[in-house]
């Protein structure tokens, strides 16, 4: 079992989310039951301070406003409330959005930090325009169930993509509140790495990850998916949406495989890519997860995207070398692709990375107590 390097006490009850500075490595802010944000900083014994700003309800998610991190986002209920975390002792929100009609899951600040997406319990996404303050779009009728997990795509601006407890995964065009393209895990395509022998439970969406602008053009347009049934998924979200257009009557030459862009474009110098596959499937042949996925994220420390880590039910948190799978050698195995396998003591809540040379893995577990493990 891995021992922490660290242990970040500040709540008085479980803690249920994380988020990392990327401006300032090394900062780390923690939500939970107790409706409080606790911030630490890693050269720091302490947490810095705590934010009581969810009247003792609990705190389903968190997140910064790019480009001005001293602005937090936290979803308390159905609402979503902004504070400034250098108002000090007041903690009055500067803003305040009650819009969903059910309990919120997650959610997601776009890059530009002009629309904020909050996804509930009644399957909704509604998008909120937060330069202007009102509602912009609800996004509807795409989840038959809870709508767990909403990230924006950062290379297509008037997109993002949702995930649920209906199996689903839904890319949706939100200027215009209508999906793009729905994919339906609860029908496995088994010639596309279907999940015979997984455990038993429902490939319910936990989490996604989507890689940030800056690491778009190393990584590809890809999403990761953290499902209930064990799996963590690889996604070529071009390749879907390619697939899911009307064919034309322009076929392409027998042999080839399109791809999005020019033709002409060259591909990029060294990228871990899925440009010719759809689908990267991480699951428990090749030593994954023995129980629901709970969260998944991209790591943030040395070479940013190289790691998709993943944390669940199973109590452990794994590490994959995802660009491997597509380092075809002679004498390579698809099991490399799993670097580490870190057993833990509880179920993981949520986790992030930061981007600093040690402690830069952090895990919400299902106790009150957040921790930091050194991976790097």
């Amino acid at each position: 079992m891995l021992e922490p390097s660290r242990r970040l006490k500040g709540h008085k009850a479980t803690a249920t989310c994380c988020i990392a500075s990327r401006d300032r490595p090394g900062l780390v802010a923690t939500a939970g039951e107790d409706g409080c944000v606790c911030w630490f900083d890693m050269r720091c014994k302490d947490v810095l301070f705590v934010m009581d700003v969810g009247n003792h309800n609990p705190i389903s998610s968190l997140c910064f406003k790019p480009g001005n991190e001293d602005l937090v986002y936290v979803s308390i209920g159905s609402e979503v409330k902004c504070f400034d975390v250098h108002m000090a002792g007041s903690w009055k929100p500067l803003e305040s959005y009650s819009y969903n009609k059910d309990e919120i899951n997650q959610i997601a600040c776009n890059s530009k930090s002009s629309f904020l997406a909050a996804a509930d319990d009644c399957g909704d996404v509604k998008i909120i325009d937060i330069r202007q303050h009102c509602l912009y779009k609800t996004l509807r009728a795409g989840h038959s169930s809870i709508c767990s997990s909403v990230q924006f795509l950062s290379w297509r601006p008037w997109e993002v993509i949702t995930g649920g407890l209906d199996s689903k995964l839904v890319l949706w065009d939100f200027s215009k509140g209508r999906p793009l393209k729905v994919i339906d895990f609860g029908t496995p395509d088994i010639a596309d790495g279907g999940n015979i022998g997984q455990c038993l439970n429902p490939a319910f969406v936990h989490s996604l990850a989507v890689p940030d602008s800056d690491m778009v053009d190393k990584l590809g347009k890809i999403c990761a998916v953290a499902r209930g049934d064990g799996v963590v998924d690889v996604i070529n979200i071009e390749s879907e949406l390619a697939a899911a257009k009307p064919k034309t009557s322009s076929k392409p030459k027998k042999g080839t495989k399109s791809v999005s862009g020019s033709s002409a474009s060259p591909a990029p110098a060294n990228p871990p890519s899925l440009e010719n596959e759809r689908k990267l499937h991480l699951d428990h042949s090749l030593g994954g997860h023995t129980a629901a996925v709970s969260c998944v994220t991209f790591s943030m420390f040395g070479e940013k995207g190289k790691f998709v880590i993943s944390g669940g039910n199973d109590k452990s948190v794994k590490l994959w070398d995802w660009s491997k799978s597509f380092d075809v050698r002679p004498g390579s195995s698809s099991s490399d692709l799993l670097c580490s396998n870190f057993s833990l003591s509880r179920k993981v809540n949520w986790l992030c990375t930061t981007p600093m040379d040690s402690e830069n893995l952090v895990v919400c577990d299902t106790s009150r107590v957040v921790k930091v493990y050194s991976v790097a």
